[in-house]
């Protein structure tokens, strides 16, 4: 609804802080960190979103679902030279991402893929795989989506 309010005509628009507000009510009840303007597509499903935290800069695609303990978060680099560069995750379409997963930094996560419990995941992930482990790698690709909460652009 915030970001609907703030999209809408200059009438509508006096609604978005109240839209605002309790959205930070919600959150707080839902013990989750969830920024009113992160970019999250049609179908996002939270199970047990206790603890989920996404950092206002990530991306979250359509039908995609997490788990409690979640964070999708910043990742910072820090050069030789002292320079520091800032990068969020970009979670594509239909990916699914098990309990306690922490993502950071500047990655994408593939199409259909499979994000286990308890993985870290630094490094970019290719289509349809299935991650494990800290640090996260693949180990197995081809799989197939699993979509608990689908949304039908066609049909919409």
């Amino acid at each position: 609804m915030c970001q609907a309010s703030a999209k809408s005509s200059i009438y509508c628009r006096w609604v978005t802080p109240l839209f605002k507000v309790f959205h930070k009510i919600a959150c707080q009840f839902a013990c989750i960190d969830l920024a009113w303007d992160t970019k999250i597509g049609p179908g996002f499903a939270i199970t047990h979103g206790w603890g989920l935290v996404v950092s206002p800069g990530a991306v979250v695609g359509n039908n995609v679902t997490v788990f409690h303990g979640v964070t999708l978060g910043r990742g910072d680099r820090i050069a030789r030279d002292g320079t520091r560069s800032s990068g969020y995750p970009v979670i594509e379409d239909e990916v699914w991402i098990g309990p306690a997963a922490i993502i950071v930094g500047a990655v994408v996560v593939g199409k259909g893929s499979r994000i286990c419990g308890g993985a870290y995941v630094t490094e970019s992930v290719p289509p349809y795989s299935v991650v494990v482990g800290n640090p996260g790698r693949v180990v197995k690709e081809n799989c197939v989506p699993d979509v608990m909460n689908k949304y039908d652009s066609v049909s919409g």
